[in-house]
């Protein structure tokens, strides 16, 4: 049976992958800052869910969470995110808000994968999926949200060369856009609700292999810009 493991389930797309996949009869391993608590979230305490509390960003404590786990894990998906400080165009940056969209939207995706590639590579079939975003996509020159977009671009590069150092060891990388998601950070006017993201997300990392690795795709399985 599947053993996925899941940055950022306290909400959103991630809270939505936690529940599919427990549904699927996966057994999850969700990590968020707390302990899962929503009453409506069902998996609180679901007898497959094992809640892993850590900051990405304390890359101690992602490794200390690792070291805790004993069993093969056949996915990991970098879902925890964030939009950004509110002060982010290149003529009135945060830098300190910048600095930290890096450390999560950019660097913690590279530091869980180290940490848990030990349990991946004791799977028949290792995948690592991260939610990147079009809005880093180098042919689209917009500015606003420029700190968000700079850390996508980022993940985007570092995954893509994940993805070349992994695969002869047998383990598929991808980055996934999650399309534009009804959440707290997409907002009510989204296109799609998360449990339909959460679905197509799903789906892709059930069929990836190592065929598929490097590339960055789209929740429905449609090739997504660089």
């Amino acid at each position: 049976m599947t053993t996925i493991l899941i940055t950022g389930t306290n909400r959103g797309i991630g809270l939505e992958l936690a529940k599919q996949a427990l549904a699927k009869g996966w057994t999850v391993y969700g990590s968020a800052r707390a302990v899962v608590t929503d009453p409506d979230a069902h998996i609180c305490h679901h007898p497959k869910f094992h809640d892993l509390v850590f900051d990405v960003t304390d890359h101690e404590a992602v490794r200390a969470a690792a070291a805790s786990i004993s069993e093969p894990i056949d996915i990991l998906i970098n879902n925890a995110g964030t939009i950004g400080p509110k002060r982010q165009s290149t003529l009135d940056m945060d830098f300190e808000g910048f600095a930290q969209t890096l450390a999560i939207n950019t660097l913690a995706p590279l530091a869980v994968a180290q940490a848990f590639l030990p349990h991946l590579k004791r799977s028949a079939n290792p995948r690592i999926l991260t939610i990147s975003s079009q809005m880093g996509r180098m042919s689209y020159a917009k500015s606003d949200q420029i700190a968000y977009r700079a850390s996508k671009a980022a993940v985007n590069k570092v995954m893509q060369g994940l993805a070349t150092d992994l695969a002869p060891m047998g383990v598929a990388v991808v980055l996934v856009h999650p399309g534009w998601v009804r959440t707290d950070m997409g907002g009510p006017g989204a296109d799609i609700d998360a449990a339909t993201s959460a679905g197509g997300i799903l789906t892709l990392a059930e069929g990836l292999s190592l065929d598929g690795t490097g590339q960055f795709t789209n929740w429905d399985g449609s090739a997504a810009e660089w």
